[in-house]
């Protein structure tokens, strides 16, 4: 027989029916038993008369505890009468599948105990255990399938490159060694340069979800070892517009994809609503951006080529209070601030962008310089030995479009999207310098 999740329920109404579901609530009164149990769509609950023709099934309940897994097999009636859900489940029998010490290490119920981070994140398999959490992974399953949704309706393939590298010398962030075979060898900070690669061999456009791996010693909020990057490139373009053309057609489909299938649930559990309807992303040239933060909430920031964390915030806060939007472009970055592979324009600034969601640097695109002679000067400005990335460099020597393309974080898009106060929050299993269980 299928599994009949919590959420179907209606469709069954006075159908005898066997459900498996975890404990959530006990109430064992002098008269009747109530048990409320939940799976991953919902909860229902169980209601018990205590008689002699329920004795076994009484016994049960009176010794079950909170957290246990139990099959209940019964009729289901409508019951307006009843808060949870307006049903109830009358029991013809019951068995506990699984048994849950009485103790629980964290209190899963209390929503609003986040004291302890720590001991929540060593007890992850039962912290997730929460509905609210468990809507987040709702949301990144949505998210992750309306991105490949559109870029399957564009002419868009997916990759997966390789982890495991031979050259540590896709940007400035450290990276992780490893030994292989008695040589060493080095995690993937990103799929960029294979992502170029596809461009070389005429793929058009191409996107890759795949973990990521930083051995940054950053202990922030926004920050982790090994995260989900999601990125995608694009060939034939004529300047990093035409990318931010893209990926503000591919946030605003994730979004009517999130509103259309969570947007109850988010506001039941988080009391705001998923905007969907979405204006122009504004796009702020970095200087532009800079004099804006300065003048208007006076303040300077601790980087000249770059934004700092404050900034990213006050920018933020410009284009939703200013502008109207969630989202904002910051465009035209100086080179010191890029990689040597953004394309750079006629005033020495990269045809490159950040875009931040409510004050959060979401992802980094640009349009990449394609043209060989450009490149090998600019890989040596930044200080890198042109030997080093010869297998690079030779995806540029027999033709290749132009081409663009972004990496896009999307546990800081969640961190946001649910008012989460780290990525810790809105990561499965989180890993960082001192996380590496369970």
């Amino acid at each position: 027989m299928n599994k009949i999740y919590f959420s179907e329920l209606p469709n069954f109404y006075g159908q005898e029916i066997t459900l498996h579901g975890f404990v959530d609530k006990i109430r064992d009164l002098q008269y009747v038993q109530f048990v409320v149990i939940r799976d991953s769509s919902g909860k229902v609950q169980v209601t018990l008369e205590k008689n002699p023709e329920m004795q076994t099934m009484n016994e049960i309940v009176s010794q079950l505890t909170k957290e246990s897994t139990i099959k209940v097999r019964g009729i289901l009636y409508e019951r307006p009468n009843v808060k949870l859900r307006g049903m109830e489940l009358i029991p013809s029998s019951l068995e506990v599948t699984s048994v849950s010490q009485e103790e629980l290490p964290i209190d899963i119920l209390d929503y609003t105990n986040q004291s302890n981070k720590e001991l929540r994140l060593d007890n992850r398999f039962l912290d997730l255990r929460r509905e609210e959490n468990y809507l987040i992974f709702k949301a990144q399953t949505i998210a992750e399938m309306a991105m490949r949704e559109y870029w399957l309706s564009n002419h868009f393939v997916e990759i997966h490159s390789p982890k495991i590298l031979g050259t540590a010398s896709e940007s400035g962030a450290e990276v992780f060694k490893l030994d292989y075979f008695g040589k060493t060898v080095f995690l993937a900070q990103s799929p960029q340069f294979y992502k170029q690669m596809a461009m070389a061999a005429g793929f058009n456009n191409v996107f890759e979800i795949a973990p990521a791996f930083r051995a940054e010693n950053s202990h922030t909020a926004y920050h982790a070892t090994e995260f989900t990057s999601i990125d995608c490139e694009m060939s034939w373009i004529e300047s990093h517009h035409d990318v931010m053309d893209m990926e503000e057609a591919v946030c605003k489909h994730v979004m009517k994809r999130l509103k259309a299938t969570i947007g109850d649930e988010y506001l039941r559990l988080f009391k705001a609503e998923i905007k969907d309807d979405l204006p122009d992303f504004p796009r702020i040239p970095f200087y532009e951006a800079k004099r804006i933060i300065q003048e208007e909430y006076k303040y300077q920031g601790e980087k000249e080529h770059d934004f700092d964390r404050r900034e990213e915030e006050l920018i933020g806060l410009y284009a939703a209070k200013k502008l109207g939007s969630d989202y904002v472009f910051i465009i035209n970055y100086p080179f010191a601030a890029r990689p040597f592979y953004h394309m750079l324009s006629d005033d020495g600034l990269t045809k490159s962008f950040d875009l931040l969601y409510r004050g959060i640097e979401i992802t980094t695109g640009a349009q990449r310089e394609h043209r060989i002679e450009y490149l090998e000067k600019q890989a040596v400005e930044k200080g890198l030995s042109l030997e080093s990335i010869d297998f690079y460099l030779n995806f540029f020597r027999f033709g290749i479009p132009p081409h663009g393309g972004y990496g896009y974080g999307l546990t800081r898009f969640l961190m946001r999207l649910f008012d989460q106060d780290s990525i810790r929050d809105v990561t499965f299993l989180y890993r960082g310098p001192n996380r590496v269980n369970p």
